[in-house]
């Protein structure tokens, strides 16, 4: 049994329909994949966000449709409003307990680098997930990296370092870089950058200064026919 739990109900409602839906703080979604035809359903949105965080996207959750057996999913995408930043729409995928899976799992970093505390070094981390291949009950929610280790600027953390649950399999490259401490920038190095800034602001009012010049020009060329043709009239009336 999984330790993420989440309740579903079936639904009926489709396009415009579905704003009832949100507007009473329930989530529109769909199921589909191993054992399952492809699902409509709606879940508590509050019981959603708690469920999310907890187990990201790359834990089993088991969703209970109304009152049938639970199926073991894995949240595979989801929809935001960027005004409102509330959930709009859900993906479940449906898994087979029984086979492995590729997926991507957070990287999460902890401890104290001494290359950051006492030397006053910059953090990069250069990457954020890792594909990984596992039976869905080996899944986790992410695999932590101990930053401990930079202890000066020549350090690195690669993915040949980390240490995979049992039963995970990381699938990238082992010698790709996962985090390192850039060193402080040195004075002349701030003073060629504060220089290199001012370059460009400078260069970025005198192209609007330009523009400006330009567009006055052409505001100019367009007035002359008009007072041409005027005086033409006035002539003519004469």
């Amino acid at each position: 049994m999984s330790e993420h739990i989440l309740e579903a109900k079936t639904r009926t409602e489709k396009g415009r329909k579905t704003y009832t839906l949100r507007n009473a703080g329930s989530v529109p979604a769909i199921v589909y994949g191993a054992g399952t035809e492809p699902q409509m359903v709606t879940v508590d949105r509050n019981k959603f966000v708690k469920t999310y965080q907890a187990a990201g996207e790359s834990s089993i959750v088991e969703l209970k449709i109304d009152e049938k057996p639970p199926l073991h999913v894995l949240i595979q995408d989801y929809q935001i409003d960027p005004l409102r930043t509330e959930y709009t729409h859900i993906d479940f995928r449906s898994i087979d307990m029984n086979k492995e899976i590729e997926t991507e799992v957070e990287l999460e970093f902890v401890g104290e680098s001494a290359a950051v505390k006492a030397l006053g070094g910059t953090f990069i981390p250069s990457l954020e997930t890792v594909a990984i291949r596992a039976l869905p009950s080996k899944l986790v929610r992410s695999i932590q990296v101990d930053i401990s280790v930079l202890a000066t600027f020549d350090d690195a953390i690669h993915v040949s370092d980390l240490k995979a649950p049992e039963g995970v399999q990381i699938l990238e490259d082992l010698e790709v870089t996962i985090a390192s401490v850039e060193p402080p920038r040195s004075d002349a190095e701030m003073d060629a950058l504060n220089a290199a800034v001012e370059m460009d602001v400078s260069a970025v009012e005198v192209a609007k200064e330009k523009k400006e010049e330009e567009g006055e020009g052409e505001e100019g060329a367009a007035v002359a026919p008009d007072a041409k043709a005027s005086g033409e009239k006035k002539a003519d009336k004469k």
